[in-house]
């Protein structure tokens, strides 16, 4: 007696990876910077060359700001005029070991010239940034707590309420200098 062949398949991820990214007006390279998930190992999805894990899809559903269902899905939803997400939705990069949070609030379609971000840092905590592009800005606001910023040899303390604007195309920091919690928004400009 033969067993009957299943004729179900596995989802298109590829195909719905490129639907989703290409509306969103992302190359593979923002996709995967946002991601964190190699250009190569994007393009190979989308190619349908290779099957990502449970961990990838995860990880590309929240840089895409979708829920993992809908990665998994064969058809693609239609844009809505007003789009809410949720906190569990928002796109997190999580720095434990340095002791930040980033939280995604722009558009994944402007990735790459204009990001704004929640930052969290706990006491002690820091982000520490290479250099970006050539003519990138960074603008901090602080919302509560206590950060510095360093830019090259140059250090500032910013108050609660005060922006601090400087160059982010040389290495940069920053540090919660404080005893609680501090609490930003971040604001990066590339040219």
């Amino acid at each position: 007696m033969k067993t009957p062949v299943s004729t179900n398949s596995p989802p298109e991820v590829g195909a719905t990876l490129q639907k989703l990214r290409l509306a969103r007006g992302l190359t593979l390279e923002d996709l995967s910077r946002i991601a964190g998930v190699s250009k190569s190992m994007l393009s190979q999805i989308e190619r349908e060359k290779a099957n990502p894990t449970i961990a990838i899809t995860w990880r590309l559903a929240n840089a895409l700001g979708v829920a993992i269902g809908e990665l998994l899905s064969s058809t693609v939803k239609s844009v809505e005029t007003i789009r809410v997400l949720d906190a569990h939705e928002t796109p997190t990069l999580p720095g434990d070991h340095a002791g930040y949070v980033l939280r995604i609030l722009g558009p994944m379609e402007l990735a790459g010239k204009y990001e704004w971000y929640e930052l969290t840092l706990a006491p002690g905590g820091e982000l520490v940034s290479q250099p970006h592009d050539p003519g990138t800005t960074e603008h901090l606001t602080l919302l509560h707590g206590s950060m510095e910023i360093e830019v090259g040899a140059a250090k500032r303390r910013v108050k609660i309420g005060g922006t601090a604007r400087y160059p982010a195309d040389q290495q940069h920091a920053i540090r919660n200098t404080g005893k609680t919690e501090g609490k930003a928004l971040l604001v990066v400009i590339h040219r």
